[in-house]
């Protein structure tokens, strides 16, 4: 097990630097033009401790990530102001309750918070009034505060600023966030390296598994047992034609199919372990029996051969639309060569049919979130094939984004095609007969997107001779 990396190391000062920096320059410098600019001055709060309806237990904490992205801690009911014009960072932390700490123990003290995070100084909450008040005064008044709606105490007095906006600092920390730093990445590797172990094991209990739910407990204990506390999102473990479903949850149905008495071919695994709050999004297909099926072969074939020449086109400045597009026309010769497609490339692409076999996004950025921000989405696009992408637009150097292809065999979404006059000739019935068994094969890795190239920052094995002699 690798050693933890320690939060005095979070660049949380960096961070509040580029957060004041994009404000500066896509607000301020919008608002006043040629004038003198108020410095920036930013107040977040971190979550609150939420407590379990009808209990005295308190509800699984998640830490708000503007919070966390400022200050790298993870303390509940916590804030931090970021002074601009002084580059002084303060974190706020609740004062000793002495009741709590019988049940709970004592608190970090500031002394020892200060050794912990990356931050100036620290003070209790208490004082976030008298702070804000005197960095007011100092300037006198020069200076814009910023918050986020909904996400500050009623108590909070921001009085003496030159102004209060609370709706500009969340969109410049989202995009702030997509170009990660060097410790960043570092976390995102720690999350994939914890997050393979996880997989491995899912591997060695889809042996003798009987239920989806094994192999999942599997997945979390090793996360656990190494390092990541919490999951990145509800694992995905689809046996059989439950890998159609993208975001299956149930993860409770037995690996014998009912109707064959037999047991299903293949387990569809989406899973990742979140570690200091970054995600890692890794996604696997595991044969039942220790060998894939023909069909479920020349799927998996297809879908790695996509991942592949796409993640081979990935360097900074690429416009991820047209590495999107060609995951599709990989989709669409493979299944030409398959029989279940007919027709010529270019026609099947202008027709959008291969939609009805990889419906969703080739991928989206990651990082504290499994989704992360700054993708831009349009989720109101016409054309269909992309509508559901995460990420619209050139990739920068420095952000992580995840390339799952997938090939997915569901009546709800094939069916259509096949039932409408003008689009059912392209797909051959017969053949496709052969396929429904299949389910869905998806093969997710997590990419740093570098100035010449990328890192791929997953190692788990997805080799089909590596995957069959693992589960052999």
């Amino acid at each position: 097990m690798t050693s933890d990396i320690p939060f005095r190391e979070y660049p949380a000062k960096q961070h509040a630097s580029n957060v004041a920096k994009y404000l500066k320059d896509k607000y301020l410098t919008e608002k006043y033009g040629n004038e003198p600019h108020p410095a920036v001055v930013i107040y977040l709060e971190a979550q609150k401790t939420r407590m379990i309806e009808d209990s005295d237990e308190a509800m699984l904490f998640r830490q708000r990530r503007p919070f966390f992205y400022l200050t790298g801690c993870l303390l509940p009911d916590a804030a931090v102001v970021y002074n601009s014009a002084q580059d002084e960072l303060t974190l706020f932390i609740p004062p000793i309750d002495e009741e709590s700490v019988i049940w709970s123990g004592l608190p970090l003290s500031p002394e020892e918070a200060a050794k912990t995070y990356n931050v100036d100084r620290v003070l209790f909450t208490t004082d976030v009034n008298a702070t804000l008040a005197s960095i007011a005064a100092t300037h006198n008044g020069k200076t814009a505060a910023f918050s986020i709606a909904g996400r500050f105490s009623e108590g909070v007095s921001f009085d003496g600023f030159a102004e209060t906006n609370i709706s500009a600092l969340n969109a410049a920390i989202e995009n702030t966030r997509v170009v990660k730093t060097s410790h960043e990445i570092a976390l995102l590797r720690k999350a994939n390296e914890i997050s393979t172990k996880a997989h491995l094991a899912a591997i060695e209990a889809a042996k003798t598994a009987t239920n989806e739910r094994q192999i999942e407990a599997a997945i979390i204990g090793a996360c656990i047992a190494n390092g990541c506390r919490e999951q990145s999102y509800h694992p995905i473990v689809a046996g059989g034609e439950g890998g159609a479903t993208l975001h299956y949850v149930g993860n409770d149905v037995d690996l014998v199919d009912p109707k064959t008495k037999q047991r299903k071919d293949s387990v569809l695994i989406d899973a990742g372990g979140e570690y200091q709050t970054y995600c890692a999004d890794i996604t696997r297909v595991i044969p039942l029996s220790g060998k894939f099926s023909d069909e479920t072969r020349a799927i998996y074939e297809l879908v790695l051969e996509m991942q592949t020449k796409c993640i081979n086109e990935l360097k900074e400045g690429v416009r991820w639309d047209d590495v999107h597009a060609l995951a599709h026309r990989i989709a669409i010769e493979g299944l030409l060569k398959l029989g279940i497609l007919r027709g010529s490339p270019d026609e099947l692409f202008e027709k959008r049919v291969s939609v009805a076999f990889f419906p969703h996004g080739l991928g989206h950025y990651l990082g504290m979130d499994t989704h992360d921000t700054g993708g831009n989405p349009n989720y109101e696009d016409e054309d269909r094939m992309f509508r559901y992408l995460r990420v619209r637009g050139t990739l920068p150097a420095g952000s992580v984004v995840t390339v799952e292809p997938g090939i997915y065999f569901c009546p709800f979404i094939i069916n259509p095609v096949l039932k409408d006059p003008k689009t059912s000739h392209y797909i051959d019935s017969q053949v496709l007969d052969k396929y429904w068994r299949v389910g869905g094969v998806r093969i997710e890795d997590n990419i740093h997107i570098r100035e010449t190239g990328y890192e791929n920052l997953t190692t788990a094995p997805k080799l089909i001779a590596e995957i069959e002699s693992l589960a052999s």
